[in-house]
């Protein structure tokens, strides 16, 4: 059974991704860092991967729950559902860095690792992680949390965003993927073992509940550490409690916390067999749902040729680029609608469910 609230989680986080990578194109002349505009739109980015990746990390890990009962660890089956996995997710990762690359007034390098290698990378593993119990994956997540401050300098600190997505050689590439990139393995793999708590214990409110009071509180701390100190509770990059680029272990336990609670809140009563969150009044977001990948792919395509246009241009005011922002996140629910609707099986879902067997 297909359940509705997952849809509408998937469909939120790819939802907040484009707002966010929009306005990364398109920011609004003037507009700083400190502004509320540009700390609510951080907020959206802040919230985006991390629910993103941790509701694929579910998917990943109902998937690989259902594969593990068709046969043993290592079998031809498992490598039938990992290998095309990992090719259409790193292939989807190299279109994205081409359609929005640096050359044509884009963010990435054709070779940059990012959140779809991240999610290849959970792929691989993933018949390992179906095999640990619930204890030992809260033990892995544990680790993932203070990963970061085990790393240190290794993780880039200081680093601006053109160090983080460019690399010379297999090293500095394998470097990048696992542990200084834009989203490493080492610690974004913490969204990903979440995901699986988060569908292990799907028949346990009052543990999620717990997870996330504790979080809250934890949350709380933090802000008040950053109070005291008199430094910046987030920021993207830079001296601040919460930094996204390398992701702190605050940030880890905190975006964690309102991942769990977006899900817990659009959940409702849906795995009691009751109707999730406001019932069918949301239903309109579970065809985006359906389509992540595909439309995380395709408004990078949007986005290229609008950096293409851009390059060399003035900033917009802010009035355009908020509503050129706004438009361009919406218009997505409707493409999805009629997708649905006319078009279903021409998609990346579907070509993984295909080759995925």
């Amino acid at each position: 059974m297909r359940l509705r609230h997952i849809d509408r989680i998937r469909a939120v986080a790819v939802l907040c991704m484009v707002e966010v990578h929009t306005a990364a194109i398109l920011p609004p002349k003037g507009m700083t860092v400190g502004d509320p505009g540009a700390f609510i739109a951080a907020a959206f980015g802040g919230m985006a991967a991390p629910l993103f990746v941790m509701i694929s990390g579910w998917g990943i890990h109902k998937s690989a729950i259902r594969r593990s009962l068709e046969g043993p660890t290592g079998s031809p089956g498992w490598v039938n559902w990992i290998v095309p996995r990992l090719a259409v997710l790193v292939f989807c990762q190299f279109l994205v860095n081409v359609l929005l690359n640096v050359e044509r007034g884009g963010r990435f390098e054709w070779h940059t690792p990012g959140v779809l290698t991240l999610l290849a990378f959970a792929s691989l593993v993933a018949p390992l992680l179906v095999r640990l119990t619930i204890r030992t994956r809260t033990s892995l997540l544990l680790m993932m949390a203070v990963s970061p401050i085990i790393l240190g300098d290794a993780s880039g600190l200081g680093w601006t965003w053109w160090d983080r997505v460019s690399s010379e050689g297999s090293a500095e590439w394998i470097a990048r993927l696992l542990w200084n990139g834009t989203y490493p393995v080492v610690p974004w793999m913490f969204y990903i073992i979440l995901g699986t708590l988060l569908h292990d214990t799907s028949g346990n409110r009052m543990i999620r509940e717990r997870f996330i009071a504790i979080g809250i509180g934890m949350t709380l701390i933090t802000i008040i550490f950053s109070f005291l100190r008199g430094i910046p509770w987030a920021l993207t990059e830079g001296n601040a409690v919460l930094t996204f680029f390398p992701a702190s272990t605050a940030f880890l336990v905190v975006s964690g916390t309102f991942a769990l609670l977006a899900h817990r809140i659009l959940e409702g009563d849906e795995v009691d067999g009751g109707d999730p969150w406001k019932g069918d009044s949301l239903s309109f977001l579970e065809p985006l749902g359906r389509v992540t990948l595909t439309v995380y792919v395709a408004h990078f395509a949007v986005l290229g040729a609008v950096a293409l246009v851009m390059q060399g241009e003035p900033r917009l005011e802010f009035a355009p680029s908020f509503i050129a922002t706004i438009g361009h996140t919406i218009i997505w629910i409707p493409i999805a609608i009629l997708h649905q609707r006319h078009c279903p099986i021409i998609c990346f879902e579907e070509l993984l469910r295909r080759v995925s067997h």
